[in-house]
């Protein structure tokens, strides 16, 4: 059987579909993800390699060529850089990344059920990335907890390193921040230091804080006359997101933005819901309903929203 490896770009023998292969199912079942973000299992026999596609994966080829500043040593910059698929959106690529002038010997093991799985180890230079793993985002759920070990060299003299280890189960938390511009990979990704210094805790600045004003801790935002609650309105990362998770974030900025409105003593304010399932219309309308300050509440403006707002007077 030809051996295949996470993050190959393969072609299905008897369909006109190809895609990545995200998941490793056994030694003759593999994983691939299409276009339309869907993850098939399929028989390796079934799937052939597209040449020039492929994700790069090879251990001896790493994205750049090592630079190493003469007479400057860059002690800290190891990073886990998770990145989209430039083809797949659905698909992303895991890359360690190596900005320290650090020689980098690393090993990434996964677990599953208390079993691991040894997925890659290598080298990498100073200044350089390579692509570690590869996953489809509609599967984060069943993602396997990563295990990255490294340990740091350096020609010459220097100080002793302890071996570095980043143990990750991800969640869709995880993903909530931006994006930032990585040079080495040239586009966007999500970037997990794994060199971090620990935080170092100011005992002045933390006292201080105790003793500030009440006016300067407590400052609420005017939610103004309408709030939007669709997902994507509040978070970036909603595509990562379940739907317990998107209705909790929806009811928290509700109860925020009422509270808000409260404060700031205004008659009314509209949410704008959509109509969807009417899950969250309805979760709205049992905690409005018992609340002290809402003088009553309606569908607000048909004409507009349809039954897809809540105008809510208060007292």
């Amino acid at each position: 059987m030809m051996k295949f490896k996470l993050g190959e770009f393969v072609r299905f023998v008897n369909e006109r579909r190809e895609g990545f292969i995200t998941r490793i199912i056994d030694e003759n079942t593999i994983a691939v993800t299409d276009d339309d973000g869907f993850e098939i299992p399929v028989l390796a026999s079934q799937v052939t390699r597209v040449h020039g596609k492929t994700a790069d994966y090879d251990l001896n080829t790493e994205q750049n060529v090592p630079v190493k500043p003469a007479g400057q040593f860059i002690s800290n910059g190891i990073f886990l850089a998770v990145a989209d698929d430039k083809r797949i959106g659905s698909v992303v690529h895991f890359h360690l990344l190596n900005l320290s002038s650090w020689q980098l010997l690393f090993s990434l093991n996964t677990e599953k059920m208390n079993q691991f799985n040894g997925e890659i180890a290598g080298t990498l230079q100073p200044n350089s990335s390579i692509q570690i793993f590869t996953a489809s985002l509609n599967e984060l759920d069943l993602w396997p907890k990563f295990h990255l070990q490294i340990l740091l060299h350096s020609s010459g003299r220097h100080e002793m390193q302890k071996p570095l280890q980043f143990s990750e189960k991800f969640k869709a938390k995880d993903f909530s921040g931006t994006k930032k511009h990585t040079d080495l990979l040239k586009q966007p990704a999500w970037l997990f230091q794994i060199d971090a210094n620990e935080p170092v805790i100011d005992a002045q600045k933390l006292k201080e804080s105790f003793h500030k004003p009440a006016a300067d801790k407590l400052d609420i935002q005017n939610p103004g006359k309408e709030v939007d609650l669709h997902i994507e309105k509040l978070r970036d990362d909603f595509q990562f997101l379940s739907s317990t998770e998107i209705l909790e974030i929806q009811l928290n900025h509700f109860r925020k933005c009422l509270d808000a409105a409260i404060v700031h003593k205004l008659q009314s304010i509209i949410f704008i819901h959509g109509t969807g399932n009417g899950t969250l219309r309805n979760e709205m309308h049992k905690i409005i309903s018992k609340h002290p300050q809402v003088k009553t509440f309606m569908d607000a403006y048909k004409e507009k929203f349809g039954y897809g707002a809540t105008e809510i007077i208060l007292k």
